[in-house]
């Protein structure tokens, strides 16, 4: 798999398009300041609210959606993926311009087929690998984030080096772009943040912190162990991969690592594993994700508040206040 940087794309390509960003949330701001920084226009599209504020405090032309979408030659969705298909259809599907660039940072809406793009628009991805204020920040550094990229449709025959630029104006040609497809972005994202990144660390986390607790060891200490201390492992292996880690830690550490590891994490985990992936596959997850929007999100409400109150957030809040460069 070749990686692609910014020699290999030329800015060019999107600085000649007029860009509109949808949404000025986790993404959308990091997007929109990094395009701008790297000599791009971009005007910014929302709903009336409080990002409309914060984006004319950074300085951008704000307008209605469908004001925003008519004279771009570019626009690229970033709002959530269940509140995709209603902008799309209400506020975009007849206002973007003919043979625009429709573009996506997640592959989600396309491939589950909640968006229907219109026939005669280009169709991209590109998809910085980590949250908004990262993508921000790494920019402003010079290193940037790798980069998915992939082509959905392609009217232009331009298309791959639209997206490619796009990507380099966003920071991802310092770090390295891939390119990709809709269907694999998606699946394996959504796979990767339920069983490991996302779902499968915090309940790790939590029913380490859990068992410490029910074994009369106090709540601070148990927080330390099995919370705080799971960034200074996360960056060794980010550094230098799984060895790069072992060769920091101590060898007591690393004998546990390798004979009691398999013992948490085994081939029955790897069977859900599997059940998990294959949910992902036939979009049962994804049935599952759009009909928790449309019931007003009940399972998100219930577990933010359980997990709010769970000792391990409480005891979290105190420890982090004390702390000079953790506080939240």
């Amino acid at each position: 798999m070749k990686l692609l940087y910014t020699s290999d794309g030329n800015l060019d390509n999107i600085k000649s398009k007029s860009v509109t960003i949808v949404g000025y949330g986790s993404q959308g701001h990091a997007h929109a300041l990094n395009l701008r920084d790297s000599g791009i226009e971009v005007t910014i599209g929302l709903r009336p609210g409080l990002s409309w504020a914060s984006a004319i405090k950074s300085g951008f032309v704000v307008k209605s959606i469908p004001e925003a979408v008519r004279t771009a030659e570019l626009v690229m969705m970033l709002i959530p993926d269940e509140d995709m298909r209603t902008v799309y259809e209400t506020e975009i599907h007849n206002n973007i311009k003919k043979n625009s660039t429709l573009a996506f940072a997640h592959g989600f809406n396309v491939h589950y087929n909640q968006i229907i793009p219109r026939c005669d628009l280009n169709v991209i991805m590109v998809a910085p690998k980590a949250p908004g204020h990262m993508v921000r920040e790494t920019y402003l550094k010079g290193h940037g984030v790798p980069h998915l990229i992939a082509v959905w449709r392609d009217c232009s025959n331009k298309s791959k080096e639209v997206a490619l630029a796009y990507a380099i104006a966003n920071g991802g040609g310092f770090a390295g772009i891939i390119e990709t497809s809709f269907k694999d972005e998606t699946e394996t994202d959504l796979f990767g943040e339920q069983v490991v990144l996302c779902g499968g660390l915090t309940e790790l986390i939590k029913a380490g912190f859990e068992t410490l607790i029910e074994h009369g060891y106090k709540p601070e200490l148990a927080y330390f162990e099995c919370i705080h201390e799971v960034k200074l492992i996360v960056d060794l292996i980010y550094q230098g991969g799984i060895s790069g880690l072992n060769r920091s830690i101590s060898n007591n550490a690393e004998y546990g690592e390798y004979t009691v590891g398999p013992r948490v994490i085994n081939e029955s985990t790897k069977i859900i594993m599997k059940d998990v992936l294959n949910e992902i596959q036939t979009g049962n997850y994804a049935k599952s994700f759009i009909l928790e929007k449309l019931t007003n999100s009940p399972t998100l409400t219930t577990k933010r508040n359980l997990l709010n109150a769970h000792l391990l957030e409480k005891v979290g809040r105190v420890l982090r206040a004390k702390m000079s460069w953790a506080k939240g």
